[in-house]
């Protein structure tokens, strides 16, 4: 009988780029899904989940999308192409340059691919245009009237290519665009080959990856996508439709112990009166897109529609920013906890000792000078008081760093710019530090002002969850009911209480990192049994953000802590065949409904897949921006792995006989 969504299933998760197949260039492209069911089929895998495969240019990121609903290029196989049997002397050109490579080098490779899309499209380019003016089944022009989305995307893209791929916000002109210069623009008779070369990339990328998808459907795999909830602020949809967004702040995570100054990612925040007001019509435009190809879908953030983190976009980091919605505290509360207006500045406002000033430049060249530079240009006295603040013309981080002071005093500054207990964002509006518990302010506070303090931030966080959990619930629930996928939410992170209640409630299933499902207000932290995982849940160990399960037991877990969880103290101290086996194993046993594996961790059951450096097999590493992120290929090609008995074998073996369990 086929799996459906609803069946208990093992899964791979792998990105469309990291595929090799026999015809694809360098890169893993869309018809290569089939060729990796095939080889899911032989394991028993019965769901693929995939990265998100929208179109980010030449950011690697596949978070960093320039469109909500165009996919990328990169992913197109040419080969499959109509008239490119005309360029198969280029094909094989770019198959020689760049498919022995271990990684793939995004940036180049997308443009000799581009250059190569060009070529092809001039050669056509009179057929296309007709096409294009056409509204006859299988025209390219009932294609474009079918989905409207590509003509803002198309004059976006020629556009960017015009400014050198800068920001729109950067463009000497077209910033501020209304609907109606968007079809003036794209109506342009001068114009219109560019803005039908990107309206015909997109209608090829849609029939490779349907194709694809339909190709899986009739081999009963299920086709999981992955669906960000953030749009990034070089976006077409953030050009086009700016009202739908709030791009004064930026979107991000709290601090916590992977990134202590939290998450800035850049990106702006909804607004989600806005979207309500529209009746949600872009976001149900967005799953209708999704639908074409997938049966359940990833929210990636879940968390972000209950309450999303926001920090100032003078800021660098995140350390100062603050919950949306969230119930701001403000003057009367001060008042009541009789608090001064003084009081307030003290608990709103850094202050600066010049000794603190001093000892940061001590030791450094010329420190009496630098330290009077200081004072004079980034600092205000108080009083007479050997006592600062900064000036009101600081707004934040990135103003600190401007100065270019000594880098002492500049690390100084910036640390001493989130020592507060509140952050005032705006008039009269106060929200609570994430650290405020280490600052200055607080800690000068008395017994009894500490608990009036903590008193109002639980009454805060408590008023403010039951907005959350009003607002998640809303949201969420406008997604299932616009489409047939089945969410799958990534709910990591400073989860509230009410993100599992809700996520239940709607039949939405949450995810568990095997490392860390944790029970983290226990005596030593133990990890939650594998048979307590609800059966609404995605168990895996390892996520794309993470080390896989090779380099975690090599480097980071606590080896001796695991073996007793798991109860096999046999457990070998290096990560071989047979410690991959029992570790995915238990991990398939959980009894959430679908357990998934990232290929790496999947190959790591047979040793000839092992890369030298256990480090080399990460898809990402966060924090961070290189050539590295974001490029991982499989070792060797999707046919070799299909051929490979042994290890379709153990996984069948291993996995699938837990999916009856």
């Amino acid at each position: 009988m086929a799996k459906t969504i609803h069946d208990r299933l093992c899964g791979a998760v792998v990105p469309i780029g990291s595929l090799r197949g026999k015809n694809s260039i360098g890169v893993g492209e869309y018809p290569d899904l089939v060729a990796f069911g095939k080889f899911c089929v032989r394991a028993g895998l019965s769901l693929i989940q995939i990265l998100p495969v929208n179109d980010t240019g030449y950011d690697s990121s596949p978070y960093s999308a320039l469109s909500a609903f165009a996919l990328h290029p990169l992913y197109i196989s040419i080969t499959d192409m109509d008239g490119a049997a005309d360029f198969s002397a280029d094909i094989a050109a770019l198959k020689t340059r760049f498919d022995s490579a271990p990684r793939f080098p995004y940036g180049e490779l997308l443009r000799a691919k581009m250059e190569l899309f060009r070529k092809i499209f001039a050669a056509k380019e009179k057929d296309l245009l007709a096409s294009a003016a056409k509204t006859g089944t299988g025209s390219l022009g009932a294609w474009i009237a079918s989905n409207p989305w590509v003509r803002e995307y198309a004059v976006f893209r020629r556009l960017k290519e015009l400014y050198n791929e800068k920001s729109w916000k950067d463009w000497e002109n077209y910033r501020d665009i209304t609907p109606e210069e968007i079809e003036h623009l794209w109506n342009d008779p001068k114009l219109r080959g560019k803005h039908i070369f990107w309206a015909w990339l997109q209608a090829a990328a849609e029939k490779q990856f349907i194709q694809a998808a339909d190709g899986l459907k009739k081999m009963d795999v299920i086709l999981e996508g992955d669906l960000p909830i953030l749009i990034n602020e070089d976006s077409a949809d953030l050009w086009a439709k700016g009202g739908y967004f709030d791009a004064s702040l930026s979107a991000g995570a709290p601090p916590d112990m992977y990134s202590p100054q939290g998450q800035n990612w850049g990106f702006p925040i909804y607004d989600w009166h806005a979207l309500t007001q529209d009746g949600y019509t872009w976001w149900k435009q967005r799953l209708k897109q999704a639908e074409k190809f997938y049966q359940a879908y990833r929210i990636d953030h879940v968390l972000g529609f209950f309450r999303i983190w926001a920090s100032s976009r003078e800021d660098h980091s995140a350390v100062l920013g603050r919950y949306i919605p969230y119930i701001p505290v403000n003057p009367k509360d001060f008042k009541d906890m009789a608090f001064s207006p003084e009081r307030v500045r003290w608990m709103s406002e850094p202050h600066i000792p010049s000794a603190e000033v001093l000892e940061a430049l001590n030791g450094a060249p010329d420190a009496a000078m630098e330290a009077e530079r200081v004072f004079r240009q980034a600092l205000r006295r108080i009083g007479e008081e050997e006592l600062w603040l900064f000036k009101p013309s600081v707004k934040g981080e990135k103003d600190i760093i401007a100065f270019n002071f000594h880098p002492a005093v500049q690390a100084y500054l910036l640390s001493a710019w989130s020592n507060r207990l509140f952050y005032e964002y705006e008039s009269g509006f106060y929200a609570p530090v994430w650290y405020f518990r280490e600052s200055r302010a607080y800690k000068s506070l008395s017994d009894e002002e500490k608990q009036k303090i903590e008193a109002l931030l639980e009454k805060r966080r408590i008023d403010s969850e039951s907005i959350w959990e009003a607002q998640g619930r809303r949201l969420l629930a406008m997604l299932g009911a616009s489409s047939s996928m089945l969410p799958c939410a990534e709910d990591l992170g400073a989860v509230p209480s009410c993100v599992p209640k809700v996520l239940a409630e709607l039949k939405i299933l949450g995810l568990r990192v095997l490392r860390w499902n944790r029970l983290w207000d226990k005596d030593g932290q133990p990890y939650v049994p594998l048979e307590d995982y609800p059966e609404l849940s995605v168990a895996t160990p390892a996520v794309h953000d993470s080390s896989t399960v090779r380099e975690w037991w090599e480097r980071e877990a606590d080896r001796d802590f695991f073996r007793d969880f798991i109860h096999r103290p046999d457990l070998s101290d290096a990560y071989t065949p047979e410690t991959a086996a029992i570790i995915l194993g238990a991990l398939a046993s959980a009894a959430s409904r679908f357990r998934v594996f990232q290929i790496q961790d999947l190959l790591h059951l047979k040793a000839d897949y092992y890369a030298e450096d256990c480090g080399s097999e990460r898809i990402n590493v966060p924090g961070t921006a290189n050539d590295f992120n974001w490029t991982y290929r499989l070792p060797v090609s999707i046919e070799v792995l299909c051929g490979d008995d042994k290890l379709t074998d153990t996984i069948r073996e291993l996995l699938v006989a837990k999916d009856i369990l």
